[in-house]
Order: C-alpha cells, then structure tokens, then sequence
C-alpha cells in the first residue's frame, strides 16, 4: 500500500470510525513518513525515539484531525512540532563547565590559558582588545560593552569583528 494523500486520509478516516485494521496500517505507512523526514533533520541514534512520540502525538490527537481537510500537511505538522520539541530539550540541557570540556585538573591550566589569551590581546590595538574582552569574555552585550567602554554600538562590532580576524591571523601564522 502506497502512503499517498487518499490512502493516508482514507485510513485516519476508517481509524476514526474505529477500524483497528485501517489504524494499524496507518501507522505503519506513517511510521515510514516521519522517518524520512527525520533523516534528514537529526542523527540517526535519535530518529527512533523520535519517531515513536510522533505517533504517540498522533493517537493522542487523531480525533482533532478533519476528514475534510489534508491529512499529510496535518501528519508533518505534529513531526514538526515533536522535532522542535526536541531541539529544545536538547539545547536547553544544563551548561557544563569549561573544566568539563576540556579536562582542566588544575587552576594551573586555566591560568596558562588565560596568559596566552592576554598575550594575544596584548598585540591588538587596544580599543579592539577591550572590546573582545568585555564581549568574548566577560560576557557584555553589544550595548552594555558599547556604556562601558565609551564607544558606539557599531563600533564596538566593527572592534570586535577586526580584533578576532586579527587574532585568527596571527594563531594562523604560528602554525
């Protein structure tokens, strides 16, 4: 059976009369669909749970679908919104330390670090350098660095964006 637009909405309508038969294969043939669109969207070790709140979603919500309207724009609409579901939960995950990532065991790491980062800054004019310090490092918005160092908000993008192609330059250069 082929999973085009008439087949699918004829199933949701026979499912909806409570046809367990025409649900099963409904879900079969959406099971395929969904799948391919997230093969496209996620990596593969997440398509199967993915798949599975999708017709999840699906049950819960197959007595709001309307056997007069399009039934594939109705599917793909609860595939998007499982996916965006989660991208949230995967990108709203707790913030791990910098000494997490990168496997820093002692405060003597960090503070080599932190001397080659001044050291590099050091070589920048400095209206660039503070500008990538109290934006890339301290954490400043655009307006808030703009107040405290006494610049506009475009020109401290405009030092900002110098400043970091510069450093790029010279770690380039060092290799």
């Amino acid at each position: 059976m082929t999973a085009d637009e008439a087949t699918l909405a004829r199933l949701m309508a026979a499912a909806q009369r409570g046809d367990k038969a025409a649900y099963r294969q409904l879900l079969g043939l959406c099971s395929g669909l969904v799948r391919r669109f997230y093969l496209r969207r996620l990596p593969e070790g997440a398509i199967d749970d993915l798949v599975q709140e999708t017709l999840m979603s699906l049950h819960r919500k197959r007595d709001s679908w309307d056997p007069q309207r399009p039934f594939l724009p109705w599917l793909a609409a609860i595939a998007r919104y499982r996916w965006i579901d989660h991208l949230r939960r995967a990108y709203t995950r707790a913030e791990v330390g910098l000494e997490d990532v990168f496997g820093v065991e002692s405060g003597e790491a960090a503070i080599v670090a932190r001397f080659g980062c001044d050291t590099l800054l050091a070589k920048l004019p400095e209206a660039q350098a503070a500008a990538i310090r109290v934006t890339r490092i301290e954490g400043l918005s655009t307006t808030e660095a703009a107040a405290r160092l006494g610049q506009s908000e475009s020109l401290v993008k405009v030092n900002v964006h110098r400043g970091l192609k510069k450093l790029a330059a010279m770690v380039e250069e060092d290799q």
